[in-house]
């Protein structure tokens, strides 16, 4: 099974976690713990006093105006409060801890196959016998350590950034790192959940391997990119434990609101205690309001209900993040997907399928097919993108020669250039005579490129290629020398449904933007189909970088996917970046997020983790203020209508009596936190609607329903107290 499904099947009352966060619920009440929240450690305090006061009572009987027994019924319902506070964060930690048992465990010291750096521009092939390898260069192969030993062994844990290590067909990959020599079929269900196996291979964006991963073919010789303790592993398992959390923004900001509040509510009821006594001796009649019940009043109106489930909600949320598979390296990054307005959505793998495709040639005047194809398959022949990779292979399915050219220099695709080709010291067809170069790439730069060698695009060409892209296909060019050879077509379809996500994200007040590098007209049919906001189209990273900066000066926060090393540069800018697993480390390290998954439509699902996340807490705050409003109507007047009888006109609830009004009061704000440690671990549903509508939505349930909720809950309990005789 896997880790995913297997952290999704947690369930929140599984004994495995009730257990120790009951445990942890009381290991929780050191000073220490508690001080970091003040609203419950005002509670905190205020249990600590009651208890002395019970003790007291028990001592000296006759100097309490109120029975030994009701102080201690008030006092162990306030350590009830902050216990249930405490249960719920360690519940939440649990669950996380529980997560990251299961990652630790398939962390493993393994042994490693370390070898010795390569000259310069020497290649690692395998070699001859099992375990061994050699650089290529012609003759036979040869070891590549100079010494006589092929690798040498050596843990995991013993190796550092910069290590180069073989890993062959059942070997564990050791640490994170980059593929430099070899092609392999990867386990990556340990840490995706997928149970098909993945390709890894040198170059392009694919050459990223993660520690913990098996291979189950061939070989890789793996470059080690982090030191150990700073894996992915490592970087999930102190995340869902929470151990690194530190509070969002948002977060700082309602603790800020809590402490206000705390101090008004505290400043009010240390006022009360001299207004008693003012009272007392003014009307002549009445009793002096005691400790215990300014304690409990103090407890029932601070936000005791947020305060103690505040941390629990944040941690959740990143828990709810690695329950998605995306590791989020932190808080900050979680809120901020909930905020965000714009979204920067790759076109391929995200709105369309990603498997572009080559499918047909579109050959200029003159040229013959063959002579098209053979030209486009050298010019890919150092393209690692699937989109080259299917051009060569369409021409292998027709027959065309896929033999190689003697002294060919190569020259890969690049996202700036957006053109791969082959420098030849002799044309392959012998149409010419001389030195040849061929170029294959996006038209328009194919364009410039042969206008850089007076040579010019046919009008023909220019048509096809207009028509090859308002069908939403890709068209690319081939050019041999000045020439234009002619046109590849590369097709692509639009995911199913993917229209209706971004109708929904327009109702929550997003703009989607299509990132491609595709030509104006394939973008545009492309961007009508799937309805996204806009579209930018022949995007370098640059583009990308500009785009990001203009927004982000219009006051928006940007979210994009990226998964190579051309988009590290736009996904540091980015106010929430997801880079995906299976992409480049230089992109990984610029994210902060990364989709396990590799998945680029999981953006979609990031930022409704994160508004899921703002909303809950939203809620429970609503709530939690809400819910005092009852208690007034419960506690003050049962502790001032001996002295002022009209008070009792406030007793709306029927209470059966000043002591029975302050314990249900009491009870009832204990027992609401329990209530609400479901919603804080799972979270409010988040609804693709507007903005307004959520808070009308979410004020009719958690305002309103905060308002009545205590009024019904305080006298339940007041009834069952009576019953049993306590009241």
């Amino acid at each position: 099974m896997s880790s995913r499904n297997k952290n999704k099947s947690l369930s929140l009352f599984d004994t495995a976690l009730l257990l120790p966060a009951l445990r942890a619920s009381f290991a929780k009440l050191s000073p220490v713990v508690q001080w970091r929240n003040p609203v419950m450690f005002v509670v905190y305090v205020g249990s600590i006093m009651t208890t002395v006061l019970w003790a007291h009572s028990l001592r000296y009987p006759g100097d309490n105006a109120l029975p030994g027994s009701f102080i201690g019924a008030v006092a162990l319902w306030l350590w009830f409060t902050v216990l249930f506070a405490n249960f719920a964060e360690a519940l939440a930690e649990g669950r996380s801890k529980a997560q990251a048992a299961t990652l630790r465990g398939m962390r493993k010291d393994t042994w490693a196959k370390k070898l010795e750096q390569p000259r310069h521009g020497a290649r690692f092939v395998a070699g001859p016998h099992q375990g061994e390898a050699a650089p290529s260069g012609g003759g036979e192969a040869r070891e590549v350590a100079s010494l006589g030993a092929p690798f040498s062994p050596a843990r995991a844990m013993e190796l550092r950034k910069g290590d180069v290590v073989l890993v062959e067909a059942g070997d564990f990959v050791p640490l994170d790192g980059e593929v430099i020599e070899g092609v392999a079929s990867v386990d990556e269900s340990a840490i995706t959940g997928e149970s098909a196996p993945v390709v890894r291979e040198s170059g392009g964006d694919f050459s990223a391997v993660t520690g913990g991963t098996r291979v189950l073919s061939d070989w890789l010789v793996v470059r080690i990119a982090v030191n150990p303790g700073e894996s992915f592993l490592d970087r999930m398992i102190g995340m869902v434990e929470g151990a690194k959390r530190q509070k969002t923004p948002n977060e700082v900001a309602l603790t800020i609101l809590l402490v206000a509040l705390t101090i008004v509510f505290l400043v009010v009821t240390v006022t009360l205690l001299p207004f008693s006594i003012f009272s007392v001796e003014a009307a002549g009649a009445g009793t002096v309001v005691s400790l215990t019940a300014l304690v409990a009043l103090l407890v029932c109106l601070i936000p005791t209900t947020i305060g103690g489930l505040l941390s629990a909600v944040g941690v959740a949320g990143m828990s709810r993040m690695m329950q998605a598979n995306v590791i989020a390296t932190s808080g900050r990054a979680v809120e901020a997907a909930g905020d965000i307005d714009v979204l920067l959505l790759d076109k391929t793998g995200t709105i369309t399928h990603g498997n572009r495709q080559a499918s047909a040639w579109f050959t200029a005047p003159g040229v013959s097919r063959a002579r098209l194809a053979r030209a486009a398959l050298l010019a890919s022949q150092a393209d690692e993108t699937p989109e080259g990779r299917s051009i060569v292979e369409l021409a292998r399915q027709e027959g065309i020669d896929t033999s190689p050219v003697a002294d060919a220099h190569f020259v890969p695709f690049t996202a700036q250039t957006r053109m791969s080709g082959a420098d030849l010291p002799a044309v392959p067809d012998a149409h010419e005579a001389g030195p040849v170069v061929l170029r294959k790439g996006a038209v328009d730069a194919v364009r410039r490129h042969v206008e850089a060698q007076r040579g010019t695009l046919p009008p023909e060409l220019l048509r096809t290629a207009e028509d090859i892209a308002r069908r939403g296909s890709t068209p690319l060019a081939v050019a041999q020398g000045a020439r234009v050879l002619g046109l590849v077509e590369l097709k692509d379809i639009v995911k199913a449904g993917i229209g209706e996500r971004f109708a929904q994200l327009r109702r929550m007040g997003i703009r989607t933007v299509m990132i491609t590098g595709d030509n104006q007209l394939t973008a545009a049919a492309i961007a009508a189909e799937a309805g996204v906001d806009d579209f930018l189209a022949e995007a370098t990273p640059e583009d990308k970088l500009a785009l990001i900066r203009k927004y982000q000066s219009q006051g928006r926060l940007v979210a994009m996917t990226g998964d190579g090393t051309n988009d590290a540069p736009a996904l540091a800018q980015a106010d929430v970046a997801v880079a995906m697993g299976s992409g480049t480390q230089a992109a990984k390290e610029a994210g902060n997020m990364v989709d396990l998954d590799s998945n680029p439509t999981k953006l979609l699902e990031v930022v409704e983790t994160g508004k899921a996340l703002l909303m809950t807490r939203g809620s429970l705050t609503t709530f939690s203020i809400a819910n005092d409003v009852a208690k007034y109507f419960a506690i003050i007047p049962a502790i001032f209508v001996s002295t002022y009888p009209q008070l009792g006109a406030l007793n709306v609830m029927r209470l059966a009596s000043p002591s029975s009004a302050i314990l249900s009061a009491v009870i009832f704000n204990a027992l609401i936190i329990v209530a609400l440690i479901p919603l804080a671990l799972k979270g409010v549903r988040y609804r693709p609607v507007g903005a307004a509508a959520l808070l009308r939505r979410n004020l009719a349930i958690y305002g309103l329903g905060g308002l009545l909720v205590p009024f019904v809950g305080i006298k339940i309990i007041d009834m069952l107290l009576l019953a049993a005789g306590l009241a």
